[in-house]
């Protein structure tokens, strides 16, 4: 749905909720969510998809006539696509998923060609006048390639032809249709590309002169316009999560990438967990007893601490965090946990919600980036106090961004 003041802003949400891998599923949530959600909140005016493909989906839809039976069921719905997310390969639910998530990554030829799929569909999906961004893993997963330089250089050069690959592709299709597509890089913890400054770094020392020299020949255009059109079609996905459990401030972020020329291609709106560390033993605990629920089996729960000093130390997962939370310096803990963006304390915990709201209101004011896409997947592993229908689930997250940002729906807040 269109939001902001001239309708600049496309809010969705990622139909990674909805557990399926074959696009027979896939087609199957969407008839059975979107035009219920579009009813409930924007009956009159078009809904945006958030639409996520699995590789599997990815090759079926490709088959026979199902992309142009998508093209007219989201016509007649009144529904357009304007992001993929294509940063899970494979399995995303009722499995163990972990690092596995990352698999393959950008170094691997399998990554580019499913990514390379996706770039056309989104091409046929696309309506005019609509920019669309697929996004996507930040490149590998560091503690791969711990202690190991030689082996992450070369899975930064792979990466970095991969990732110039789908520029090329993108700027020739934006030279025949006329329409613009971006690759959104997803920073996160532990990612090859965690922070703003791993961001600067990849497009200063890999992308812009690695990728520009690849790209310059294979398109046989100078340097300076490769790099620019790397600009254009190579771009970053700010999830407001994994930002905040970095401990990064929107505004800072935001800067940084304007000085370096990075552009934001979607900002996903999704919480942390974060909790203040007590001093006292009897209250570590029960701290500890309140988020062993947390410590699930199917996703990585990256742990960052901060101690009083602002030195920040990381564990891979939560369940790992635990065992060290009764001898712990740190005072802050905050925790790669998607939790519901409508609910800022959850009794002894916090969310880092007030980040969301600071970078939406930054939004209204300094236009960074366009597409909004709400991304909270954890719903089936979230602790029973915490669950609601999906349904319900999805409509207070749509209301509560609608809220910060001083609009409503076409329809009154719900009740619930």
């Amino acid at each position: 749905m269109k939001i902001g003041t001239n309708g600049e802003l496309h809010l969705t949400y990622c139909t990674n909720i909805h557990p399926g891998e074959s696009w027979t599923e896939i087609s199957a949530n969407l008839k059975q969510y979107l035009p219920e959600l579009k009813q409930r909140l924007s009956p009159s005016a078009p809904f945006g998809v958030g639409l996520r493909l699995s590789d599997r989906a990815s090759r079926e839809l490709l088959e026979g006539d199902r992309l142009s039976e998508l093209q007219a069921w989201l016509h007649e719905q009144n529904l357009y696509v304007f992001t993929l997310n294509g940063f899970p390969y494979g399995g995303f639910h009722q499995q163990v998923v972990k690092d596995h998530v990352y698999a393959p990554d950008w170094s691997q030829r399998d990554r580019l060609d499913y990514t390379l799929r996706l770039t056309h569909i989104l091409t046929a999906l696309l309506l005019d006048g609509v920019d669309g961004g697929i996004s996507t893993l930040p490149l590998s997963y560091k503690p791969w390639w711990a202690g190991q330089p030689e082996q992450q250089k070369t899975v930064m050069q792979a990466s970095t032809h991969h990732v110039a690959t789908i520029a090329a592709a993108m700027v020739q299709i934006r030279q025949t249709t006329g329409k613009l597509l971006h690759l959104d890089l997803e920073p996160e913890p532990d990612g090859l590309l965690e922070n703003t400054a791993e961001v600067v770094a990849f497009f200063r020392d890999w992308l812009l002169p690695v990728g520009g020299v690849w790209l310059a020949n294979h398109l046989e255009i100078s340097q300076s316009l490769a790099e620019r059109h790397l600009r254009d079609h190579i771009r970053i996905c700010y999830d407001t999560c994994h930002f905040a459990v970095e401990y990064e401030q929107p505004h800072t972020v935001l800067e940084q990438f304007h000085q370096a020329g990075i552009q934001i291609g979607k900002v996903q709106l999704s919480a942390a967990l974060k909790m203040q560390i007590p001093h006292d033993a009897d209250k570590r605990q029960f701290l500890g007893d309140r988020l062993q629920p947390f410590a699930e089996s199917t996703y990585l729960h990256q742990v960052i601490k901060r101690h009083t000093d602002g030195t920040l130390h990381h564990s891979p997962d939560l369940i790992l965090a635990l065992a060290e939370l009764e001898q712990t310096a740190a005072q802050e803990w905050r925790t790669h946990f998607h939790v519901p963006i409508f609910i800022e304390t959850y009794q002894v915990f916090q969310s880092t919600q007030a980040d969301i709201t600071a970078l939406l209101k930054l939004l209204q004011t300094h236009p960074a980036c366009h597409h909004l896409e709400i991304e909270t997947y954890t719903w089936d592993v979230l602790p029973p106090e915490m669950k609601f229908d999906i349904l319900t689930s999805i409509q207070r997250e749509y209301e509560w961004v609608l809220s910060v940002m001083g609009e409503g729906s076409d329809r009154p807040p719900s009740s619930t």
